[in-house]
C-alpha cells in the first residue's frame, strides 16, 4: 500500500503537533506531541502538483521576488524540507506556531536518532502506522 498523499499527512502532523488529538487540549497552550517522520524521500502528490506547485520567497527589496518548484525544492533540499512547509502552512499563525514545529523531525531515509526515545505502553512501541494500511486488511464490517 502507498502512503496518504502530502496533504492528507501534513493534515495529521499538524493536528498531532498542536495536540487536537488529546482531551485537555486548549488553544492558547501547547500541549502537542513531537513528530517524527522517516522516509520523506517517498513523498507523493496527487496530480501535477510536484511540478506545477510554486514556493515563493521575497527579501522586501524590489525585484528579488524569487519562485522554486516543488519538484526542485525536493532535489535541492529533500522531502523533508517540503513536508515541513506544508505542515506549516497547516499551522494557525501565532505565538506558538515556531515551538510546534520545532517538534517535527523529518528525515530523508529510514535511520533517525529518534528510535530509543519512542514512548512503550505493555512492551509495544506507540508508533502511528499510516491510516490507509491499518484499515486496508479490515471489511466493512470490522470497521464498525
Amino acid at each position: 500500500l502507498t502512503a496518504p498523499p502530502l496533504g492528507r499527512l501534513a493534515s495529521r502532523i499538524a493536528i498531532l503537533l498542536m495536540g487536537k488529538h488529546k482531551p485537555i487540549f486548549d488553544p492558547s497552550t501547547d500541549c502537542g506531541d513531537y513528530v517524527v517522520v522517516s522516509n520523506c524521500h517517498h513523498l507523493h502528490t496527487t496530480g501535477k502538483k510536484r511540478w506545477q506547485k510554486l514556493y515563493y520567497r521575497h527579501n522586501t527589496r524590489p525585484g528579488s521576488l524569487k519562485s522554486i518548484s516543488m519538484d526542485e525544492l525536493m532535489g535541492k533540499l529533500g522531502g523533508a524540507e517540503v513536508l515541513r512547509k506544508a505542515v506549516s502552512g497547516m499551522l494557525p499563525k501565532n505565538r506558538l506556531r515556531d515551538d510546534r514545529l520545532a517538534r517535527l523531525k523529518a528525515f530523508e531515509g529510514e535511520a533517525h536518532p529518534y528510535k530509543d526515545n519512542i514512548v512503550r505502553f505493555n512492551g509495544k512501541p506507540q508508533v502511528a502506522r499510516w491510516p490507509v494500511a491499518e484499515v486496508a486488511g479490515k471489511t466493512q464490517e470490522a470497521r464498525l
